[in-house]
């Protein structure tokens, strides 16, 4: 991917729009910072550098023809003044190389207005402009903005690539349970507290075995998670799902059965696969859902149920 994007911009085809779709915590943004880099870079010769004055200031958030632009404070969408700011400093003249960059990051908090302003940016670019939308849903942009980018898609590494980099960053420390939960997502799980990451682990386990053989109390567990990290008990409840999909579909031999039974053995915990991605759907619904006026405890709860009740019905 760098080198296409090195030759594009040493051949003068740079696209006006790069939308950038790459899941949480696996480097999308330190992409988005090296573009941001490779056309401010101030050497000659193959760039970025990474060691000059402007390539350390775009890391510092400090170059003057760079622009991060991210929700403000607490809020959980990027909205349209700040969208009509951005767009008032992407006019004005660049100080280096000629470019000006904005690094919209998640563009996927955009709301409607704040989409629509931007969208007359993208249909009618300034000359040596670059908006740089880094999205985990594109999906949730506007078809309009969306057909206006280039897009380009962040493979997440593998489990032992993350685990590989992550030991290299931190010897000695076991990333293991942070990937559990977060997945494959090294630069999330290198800010990460180990140590917290592993208890919410063992936690939700434990409950989750306690209701999958019919003990556990629903009701308290769900208070529990909800006064406690939520968010990434959801996660391991979704990491410990999207494991025995991928264990129903995968043949003793390592390939997928395109004709998998309709109930799993004992070994995926007697889940039949529809059920599996409908619990799947529902902890991804409820997780969308916190940051929203809603009942964590309800919510927890009757998803808990859910897990119980499809259990008991696939051991009958």
């Amino acid at each position: 991917m760098r080198p296409a994007l090195r030759a594009a911009e040493a051949a003068g085809r740079f696209p006006h729009a790069l939308l950038l779709h790459a899941n949480p915590g696996t480097g999308g943004e330190t992409l988005g910072l090296w573009v941001t880099q490779l056309l401010l870079c101030g050497v000659r010769g193959e760039r970025p550098c990474g060691e000059c004055l402007d390539c350390r200031r775009v890391l510092e958030g400090q170059h003057p023809d760079f622009t991060l632009l991210t929700p403000i404070e607490e809020s959980k969408q990027i909205r349209i003044d700040q969208i009509r700011e951005l767009l008032s400093e992407l006019t004005l003249t660049s100080h280096g190389r000629g470019y000006k960059v904005a690094l919209i990051t998640p563009a996927d908090a955009l709301n409607v207005n704040a989409a629509n302003a931007l969208l007359k940016t993208l249909e009618e670019p300034s000359a040596r402009t670059l908006l740089l939308l880094l999205a985990a849903e594109p999906s949730r942009l506007p078809a309009t903005v969306r057909s206006r980018c280039q897009r380009l898609r962040v493979a997440p590494p593998t489990r032992a690539e993350s685990l590989a980099w992550l030991e290299a960053q931190r010897p000695g420390a076991d990333f293991g349970a942070a990937l559990d939960i977060l997945g494959n997502a090294p630069f999330a799980a290198r800010e990460a507290d180990l140590a917290a990451l592993s208890a919410v682990r063992k936690d939700t386990l434990d409950a989750l075995a306690q209701l999958r053989h019919g003990g556990g109390d629903p009701a308290g567990i769900a208070e529990r998670w909800a006064r406690g990290e939520t968010g990434l008990h959801l996660r391991t409840v979704e990491t410990w799902i999207s494991e025995r999909i991928r264990r129903a579909m995968v043949g003793s031999d390592g390939s997928v059965e395109s004709g998998a039974s309709p109930h799993l053995s004992e070994r995926v915990e007697d889940l039949n696969i529809r059920s599996l991605f409908g619990l799947l759907d529902q902890t991804r619904e409820l997780a969308a859902l916190l940051e929203t006026p809603l009942n964590r405890a309800l919510g927890i709860e009757n998803l808990l149920r859910s897990l119980s009740f499809r259990a008991a019905a696939g051991r009958h």
